[in-house]
């Protein structure tokens, strides 16, 4: 029995992720997607509250105009809910190109070995096969989370199908960042999420943590890096094989 494969061993690794992220020779690759998170973020702001005001405007004739006190916190709820989720989808695909460089550093931190290819001119050859990793990672995603949705609509189902959502949304987020210190191993996708399942309490865990800090404010621009960063720790420490050890299977 593994007693490392557990949930807290996992949020730990996501914790260290943030200490990770501040050491030098990493930071570059953090600062500019942040900053390109931080204008999404505003112009999604700026462009939602005008959006609001005029949707609540045109929703009720005059002699209802005295309404919008309740109707205008309930859509504003329901704008920054939507927000959220369009946020965390963006910031992902305008990181991924960098995330797979940030493992890259990461690595090379934590192990002392100097990568066989790497820098920014990476950065521009693999942008298409990043994206196309997101796209493959959506589309798994997808298949799965649509089916969930369904059911937490049916009375009486929906108790457990949110607590289903709940473990699936945690595994979901370390496939999501494994993916990228993995990836850049050659290890594929199906292959990725067999040696996850190995160590499925603390994959949960770390992903489970990774869940509640999207949930905290400001914090949230921050999560991304941390969890790549997070999770490379955990290949290194967790998964990677040592040095006459044959590589994973998949890769």
């Amino acid at each position: 029995m593994n007693l490392r494969n557990n949930p807290l061993t996992g949020g730990l690794y996501f914790l260290r992720g943030f200490s990770l992220i501040l050491r030098p020779g990493i930071r570059a690759y953090v600062i500019v997607p942040l900053l390109v998170n931080v204008f999404v973020f505003a112009g999604l702001i700026y462009f939602g509250a005008g959006q609001l005001r005029s949707l609540v405007d045109g929703m009720l004739p005059e002699w209802l105009d005295w309404l919008q006190w309740l109707l205008l916190p309930l859509f504003l709820l329901a704008a920054l809910l939507v927000a959220f989720l369009t946020f965390n989808l963006l910031a992902n695909l305008i990181a991924a190109p960098f995330n797979g460089l940030l493992a890259e550093a990461v690595e090379r931190r934590l192990t002392g070995k100097e990568a066989d290819d790497g820098g920014w001119q990476k950065l521009l050859r693999e942008i298409r096969k990043t994206l196309g990793s997101e796209l493959r990672k959506l589309g798994y995603i997808a298949l799965r989370a649509i089916p969930l949705l369904i059911l937490m609509l049916i009375p009486g189902v929906n108790v457990i199908a949110s607590l289903l959502w709940l473990l699936f949304s945690a595994w979901m987020l370390a496939v999501t960042y494994v993916d990228y210190p993995m990836g850049n191993h050659g290890i594929t996708f199906p292959a990725q999420r067999g040696l996850l399942a190995k160590r499925r309490m603390m994959s949960l865990g770390f992903g489970a943590s990774v869940m509640a800090a999207l949930a905290v404010p400001v914090v949230n621009f921050l999560v991304i890096p941390s969890a790549v960063a997070g999770a490379t720790a955990m290949w290194v420490e967790e998964f990677a094989p040592g040095p006459d050890a044959s590589p994973p299977a998949g890769a």
